[in-house]
C-alpha cells in the first residue's frame, strides 16, 4: 500500500467521489462526522487537518482524516467536537497503524470515539463504550411505538408537558430546517450559557467553533431545529446531516421554559422531523442523558486509546493527557459518579457567578 498525506484543500472532484463511494459501504461510515464536508469544513478554520490517501493498485483504498499538532502529537479532525472518528474504508481493511502514523509524520494518535470494529487500531483500545442511535427506517409512527413500549413513562412524560407547553405558553410549531442566522446566534447564546450553568468550557468562547458552525448552518450541512410555542421559541438542535444519517450536535433551550422539559420534547419532535425529510438515523453522542436510552434503537461500538511511537511527542502526550482522560472515563462509565460530577460542577459554576 502506498500512503501520501495531502491538504484538504488539494482533494480533487473524483477524490471526493471516491470518499464518498466508501462511506455508502456501511452505515456507521455514513455518519456526518467522517463526511469529507466535516474535515473539509474544520481544515477552513484549523491549519494542521491533512488528509491520508491510502492506495492499494490502481485505485484509493481508503482515507485517514487527522490534526497534526506540535512534536508530532496528532488528534482526529475536530478533536473534542466530533462524536465519530476513524479510517474511511472498507470494513476488514489491514494497516499496521504503526506505520500508518509513521507516514503521517505523528509519535501519536489519541481518540475517544473511535469506530471499534476497526481492526488496525483495535490493538490499541483502552476503554469501549457505545453510542446510542435512534433508529428511523420505518417512519416515526413506528419508531414513537417501540419508544411507547420500551419506555412508556418517558414516553408519557413527554406527551403530558408537550400538551402543558402548548396550553400555557402557545401552540407548538417545529420548524426541521431554519435557515435564519439569528435562530443560530439564539441557539449559541443558550448553549453557551448552559456550558457556564453547568461549570463546562464554553465551546462557543473560542471564535473557530462559532465561524465553523456558521459555515454549515450556511452550506446546509448543518440542520437548525427550531421548536416554538406560540411566538416564543422554546428549544433548538443543530445537528449535522449526511444523506439518510444525521449526527445530533448542539441541543439547547431556553431555561424559561425549564419545567416543560423542551429538550426531550425537542427531541421527540426531532425525530419526526428528521423521519418526514428522509433521515433514516440520528446518533445521539455517548453518555449524558439517561432518556436517550429510551430513544436508542442500536448502537455504535465506540473505543478510546492512543496509538504511539518511540518519539519524544509521544511522551510528552501520554503524561499530559493519560491520568485524565482515565479519570474522564471513569466518570462517563459510571452513573451515580457523573451525577455527582454534574452537581460538583454546577455548583462550582454558581460559586463562580457569585463571586463575580
Amino acid at each position: 500500500m502506498r500512503i501520501t498525506v495531502v491538504r484538504p484543500r488539494d482533494l480533487g472532484p473524483a477524490e471526493v467521489e471516491r470518499w464518498r463511494e466508501l462511506q455508502s459501504g456501511d452505515r456507521d461510515l455514513g455518519n456526518p462526522f467522517l463526511a469529507p464536508e466535516f474535515t473539509l469544513g474544520v481544515a477552513r478554520f484549523r491549519a494542521g487537518v491533512r488528509i491520508a490517501v491510502i492506495e492499494d493498485g490502481p485505485r484509493i483504498a481508503a482515507f485517514f482524516p487527522f490534526e497534526r499538532g506540535p512534536v508530532g502529537i496528532g488528534h482526529p479532525v475536530g478533536f473534542g467536537l466530533t462524536d465519530l472518528q476513524g479510517i474511511v474504508g472498507p470494513p476488514g481493511l489491514r494497516l499496521d497503524a504503526r506505520e500508518l502514523l509513521r507516514a503521517c509524520g505523528l509519535g501519536v494518535w489519541d481518540f475517544d470515539h473511535l469506530l471499534a470494529v476497526q481492526p488496525a487500531f483495535a490493538p490499541f483500545h483502552a476503554v469501549h463504550r457505545v453510542e446510542p442511535v435512534m433508529e428511523l427506517h420505518d417512519g416515526f409512527e413506528a419508531f414513537e411505538t417501540e419508544l411507547r413500549r420500551v419506555a412508556p413513562r418517558t414516553h408519557k412524560t413527554i406527551r403530558y408537558k408537550e400538551r402543558k407547553l402548548g396550553r400555557d405558553v402557545g401552540e407548538l410549531r417545529y420548524e426541521f430546517a431554519s435557515g435564519d442566522t439569528g435562530d443560530l446566534r439564539r441557539l449559541m447564546r443558550w448553549k453557551s450559557a448552559q456550558y457556564t450553568r453547568t461549570g463546562r468550557t464554553d465551546r462557543f468562547a473560542r471564535p473557530w467553533i462559532v465561524r465553523l458552525v456558521r459555515h454549515f448552518h450556511e452550506t446546509g450541512f448543518g440542520v437548525l431545529s427550531v421548536l416554538w410555542a406560540g411566538d416564543e421559541p422554546v428549544s433548538a438542535h443543530f445537528g449535522l446531516r449526511n444523506g439518510a444519517i444525521m449526527a445530533g450536535w448542539f441541543p439547547a433551550y431556553d431555561t424559561r421554559f425549564a419545567k416543560y422539559s423542551p429538550g426531550m420534547i425537542g427531541h421527540l419532535r426531532l425525530a419526526r422531523g428528521c423521519a418526514e425529510h428522509g433521515v433514516a438515523e440520528i446518533a445521539m453522542g455517548r453518555g449524558g442523558k439517561e432518556f436517550k436510552e429510551g430513544f436508542k434503537g442500536r448502537e455504535i461500538p465506540i473505543a478510546e486509546g492512543r496509538v504511539a511511537r518511540a518519539t519524544a511527542g509521544a511522551g510528552l502526550h501520554w503524561v499530559r493527557a493519560t491520568p485524565l482522560n482515565r479519570a474522564r472515563g471513569a466518570v462517563l462509565d459510571n452513573p451515580a459518579l457523573y451525577r455527582r460530577a454534574d452537581r460538583v460542577l454546577k455548583t462550582y459554576a454558581r460559586l463562580r457567578g457569585q463571586a463575580r
